[in-house]
């Protein structure tokens, strides 16, 4: 069984907008390339999925763009390349490597989890809020920017249930940023799981 993997950048205040944290750098890029590497597939929703293709889509020139600085390629290769799942209601249609999941997503999503392979990933705000309302994800991993942003979407706001949470790694990057993973304690999880 695969296991599914929350992972996202977060302000200190527990901002979780694309924007309100520190920019990216080489470090952090060079992070998430490997993180995203791990995963046999990305699971996105349709804001994060169009976010990102809109971003790290390799032209069909296939050469990257001139903003993009050398040592964001990794990255955007890695993005790129990768299998992706879209769980939308209102796309009719997911390319960039990518399908839609149809139907109810709690059993969508474990339907992926039962298949074998090394794990999925999952991005974003509204799809990962409703993942851990099923105790679909195994694993949390917050990259903790050194910021208070003051304002915007917050991490898991609107969450049922409490999920008491296990540190299980972390790491320290030179920017003063800090990514922590966790998984649900085994005596503490209390969000409702599917039958």
């Amino acid at each position: 069984m695969r296991s599914l993997r929350y992972s996202i950048n977060v302000t200190l205040d527990g901002c979780v907008h694309h924007e309100a944290g520190s920019p990216p750098d080489e470090e952090s890029m060079r992070y998430w390339a490997t993180e995203m590497a791990r995963a046999d597939a990305l699971l996105f929703g349709r804001v994060t999925y169009e976010m990102m293709e809109s971003a790290w889509r390799k032209p069909i020139t296939g050469t990257w763009p001139d903003w993009m600085e050398e040592w964001e390629i990794p990255f955007a290769e890695t993005i790129d390349r990768a299998k992706k799942y879209v769980v939308s209601s209102t796309l009719s249609r997911a390319d960039w490597n990518a399908e839609l999941l149809q139907g109810d997503v709690g059993p969508a999503v474990q339907r992926l989890k039962q298949e074998p392979g090394e794990g999925l990933w999952v991005g974003g705000v509204t799809l990962p809020l409703a993942l851990a309302d099923l105790g679909l994800i195994d694993e949390y991993e917050f990259l903790v920017q050194p910021v208070v942003a003051g304002h915007g979407p917050t991490l898991l706001a609107g969450l049922r249930d409490r999920i008491q949470l296990a540190l299980v790694g972390r790491h320290e990057f030179r920017s003063g940023a800090v990514a922590l993973r966790y998984r649900p304690a085994a005596d503490g999880f209390s969000a409702g799981r599917l039958p």
